[in-house]
């Protein structure tokens, strides 16, 4: 059993012993802002002003961009997914498959925080996790809300990267929540890239943009290095067939 698995069954006991969260009070949670206090009255004003700023900026620009979508036969909304796809791609992707109670993992950073506001605002929800247990007890949040019947996404090589390098979190979540993985690729024909380890994208106003959607796979054992490996093969495929479709 994988280090980060082991924490994780952890984790479930510790809750399971003091009881932790219903399931009602869990989702509630996900889609509330969080609180705010642990920062300067400066930074939480950046914090409101940036969440909102880059809600409009989406929206108004979403509205002007042509998608074209492959594989949507692949896509249902029968049951709950893991959407797996790469950190760059957040603001496209945010706006695509909005308002859809997708639940997602934020760290409890300053950046962090804005751009959970930001989805949130899109239907999505944030799982945080503890100051102290970090990315393990945000993970748990998110089997536990995938169980409940909420499907959930994943950036598979954020929060820090390296870019397009796949992290075993999502198939992990997979394995634990019985949900099937969905891979997806959007490339985008006119764009900025901003500086940031992953120079992620945002869209130009009336650009053009190819979505390619993957057949769904399901993982029965988090800890199989090959269906780690085959979820880096097939986005790195995705990624090449969107970009080829849009031009690039």
């Amino acid at each position: 059993m994988s280090e980060m698995a082991t924490q994780i069954l952890q984790e479930k006991k510790r809750e399971q012993k003091i009881g932790g969260e219903r399931g009602e009070e869990l989702l509630a949670k996900l889609y509330t802002y969080a609180s705010l206090d642990q920062y300067t009255f400066k930074q939480r004003l950046i914090i409101r002003f940036a969440g909102v700023a880059l809600y409009w900026l989406i929206r108004v620009i979403g509205t002007t961009v042509k998608f074209e979508v492959h594989g949507r036969e692949h896509h249902t909304i029968d049951e709950p997914l893991v959407y797996c796809f790469w950190h760059n791609r957040i603001p496209i992707a945010t706006y695509f498959w909005r308002e859809r109670g997708i639940v997602v993992m934020s760290s409890r950073s300053f950046d962090s925080e804005y751009i959970a506001r930001f989805i949130q605002r899109y239907g999505y929800g944030a799982a945080r996790g503890s100051s102290t247990r970090g990315s393990r007890a945000a993970l748990i949040q998110m089997i536990r809300a995938v169980k409940a019947g909420k499907s959930a996404a994943f950036t598979v090589d954020g929060p820090s990267g390296p870019i397009y390098v796949a992290k075993p979190g999502a198939v992990l979540l997979a394995a634990k929540s019985g949900a099937a993985i969905l891979p997806f690729s959007i490339s985008i024909e006119r764009c900025w890239r901003l500086s940031s380890w992953d120079r992620i994208e945002i869209p130009k106003p009336f650009s053009r943009a190819v979505v390619v959607i993957g057949e769904r796979f399901v993982v029965k054992n988090g800890d199989d290095e090959t269906q780690h490996q085959r979820l880096q093969r097939v986005l790195e495929e995705l990624q090449e067939q969107s970009d080829r479709l849009i031009g690039i």
